[in-house]
């Protein structure tokens, strides 16, 4: 069994918000499906090319995912070896994707809570762009803002191609998503064209 979680902040206030892409990356997953709750997150399963998939997004706020992925792999009896971790990352322009095997958190208050919580660094994460705060501004509040409207459609091609990358991760494993999406092209620029059978 694989285990997706989506980072992000609980609460109607924060759907739209930059910090909340990884959430709608698993949305996008469960479609129509109803997630439950357990204790400290929502969860739904799935299947992607026939294996079992869980799709979560804890219902901790974003400084405290450590504790809740921990809890999910756990319940399951997953792996962290058969984790995706799913967040926003003011390091990449809006709609660029970057999916690593491990590696730092990169500034991200979630992933730092998961890899401090876990006590390991390797744990596939993928990484959403939702760009940085001109002249410096301040990140804590840039992420709790909604994307501009001239974000949205980047952000929307962003996810259709997250969707396609975690199901790349699933099929192939780390490596074939690497290689089909880590690239330059991206949603930022539409050159970005995964296989057919990612789809």
């Amino acid at each position: 069994m694989l285990a997706v979680v989506g980072l992000g902040n609980p609460g109607r206030e924060y759907e739209r918000t930059r910090h909340n892409v990884g959430f709608r990356v698993v949305d996008s997953l469960a479609r129509d499906k109803k997630f439950e709750k357990r204790s400290i997150y929502l969860f739904v399963g799935s299947r992607i090319a026939g294996r079992k998939v869980v799709l979560a997004k804890p219902t901790t706020f974003m400084n405290r995912s450590g504790v809740a992925v921990r809890g999910l792999l756990a319940d399951f009896g997953i792996e962290t070896e058969a984790a995706l971790v799913v967040s926003d990352d003011a390091n990449l322009p809006v709609g660029r994707i970057r999916v690593r095997p491990g590696g730092s958190d990169g500034g991200q208050k979630g992933l730092a809570s998961v890899i401090e919580t876990l006590g390991t660094d390797r744990i596939a994460r993928l990484r959403l762009g939702i760009g940085a705060p001109a002249g410096g501004g301040d990140l804590s509040e840039f992420v709790l803002e909604p994307f501009d409207d001239g974000e949205k459609p980047l952000v929307e091609r962003m996810i259709e191609e997250a969707v396609l990358c975690v199901r790349a991760w699933a099929t192939g494993g780390i490596e074939r998503a690497m290689e089909r999406f880590n690239r330059k092209g991206s949603a930022s620029d539409g050159t970005a064209e995964p296989k057919e059978e990612d789809r």
